[in-house]
């Protein structure tokens, strides 16, 4: 029988999360994710000495930290795409969460970047964080033909304004999710009863039944039964360590998740709608928060390390 890693490509695109240029050659997923720590990974990579040599010599003379970050995660992303078939996800500073222009300005400057290194439009995703502004940062980009990943993404109410919006590509937290549910209750759950699961395969529901045409990729697993519980989802992005599991693992993998024909028309919703569902819904606001504040916290760590090696 073939492992459960081929049984599930076989149901679901595949996306690694990692930007482990050995993990993404030696499990051959469609599509990738690059961040800032990825990013800070690679700095210590011999296989990306040279980039990182370029890029500090370069910020040396400008002195601009941020510009060699931005460098060396388009550099990374671009070794990414020599690779996988498919998309890579390059990320927005979490710090411009909350502001649609500065977002707006960041992505067209990856873009650019990109483009300047021969990886076209085409071949990237640009990663915002699932806030209102981010998802209106996101609906612009769409118009201009770049197509986003709206990260961070906890609730119904932040699934349906992507929606809204017509992004390309969400990405649901399941294990995050389930970690707030089980500090609060101290409940173990199994795959059919985990609360991130649930999630994931309830906004998978909604847009199949509403022919919503974004891709719902689940991500942020703890453990490849949540993983097995939404093979059928469009994709999934699943770190090397669970990669490994399932294709060391040779048992049968049903599929759970299948498209079925549209029987609704979805409403738009506004923003106030959209922040009041937020604000009722402690789970999605607490996990939002944080998760902004530690992709933040992975900048700044990066943009220190920068900052040291100028030095060096």
């Amino acid at each position: 029988m073939p492992s459960k890693l081929d049984q599930l490509r076989g149901m679901t695109v595949v996306v690694a999360d990692t930007g482990d240029i050995d993990a993404v050659r030696r499990l051959k997923p469609q599509d990738c994710t690059t961040n800032p720590s990825i990013v800070l990974k690679a700095l210590n990579s011999p296989a990306f000495a040279e980039h990182v040599a370029e890029a500090i010599a370069a910020g040396r003379k400008s002195g601009d930290v941020a510009a060699v970050a931005t460098a060396l995660t388009v550099a990374v992303g671009a070794e990414l795409a020599g690779i996988v078939p498919g998309r890579v996800s390059t990320e927005v500073d979490a710090r411009l969460s909350f502001d649609v222009k500065a977002s707006l300005a960041k992505a067209r400057q990856l873009v650019e970047a990109y483009d300047r290194k021969g990886v076209g439009r085409d071949r990237i995703l640009i990663k915002l964080a699932s806030t209102w502004e981010g998802i209106r940062a996101a609906e612009t980009l769409q118009k201009e033909g770049i197509d986003c990943n709206l990260t961070l993404l906890f609730s119904q109410a932040q699934a349906e304004a992507c929606a809204d919006a017509g992004v390309f590509l969400i990405s649901p937290f399941v294990g995050r999710i389930t970690d707030w549910h089980k500090a609060k209750t101290g409940e173990t759950y199994t795959p059919e009863t985990d609360p991130g699961v649930l999630s994931v395969r309830g906004i998978y529901q909604y847009y199949k039944e509403h022919g919503i045409a974004t891709v719902v990729m689940g991500a942020s697993f703890r453990n490849t039964g949540q993983i097995e519980a939404l093979a059928g989802c469009d994709r999934l992005t699943i770190s090397p360590d669970l990669l490994t599991e399932l294709e060391e693992d040779q048992g049968p993998l049903p599929r759970q998740l299948s498209p079925a024909p549209a029987t609704a028309t979805a409403e738009a919703l506004d923003e106030a709608t959209f922040r009041w569902r937020m604000n009722e819904d402690a789970m999605a606001t607490d996990k939002l928060a944080e998760g902004i504040r530690n992709f933040h916290a992975d900048a700044l760590k990066l943009e220190t390390l920068i900052a040291k090696r100028f030095d060096a």
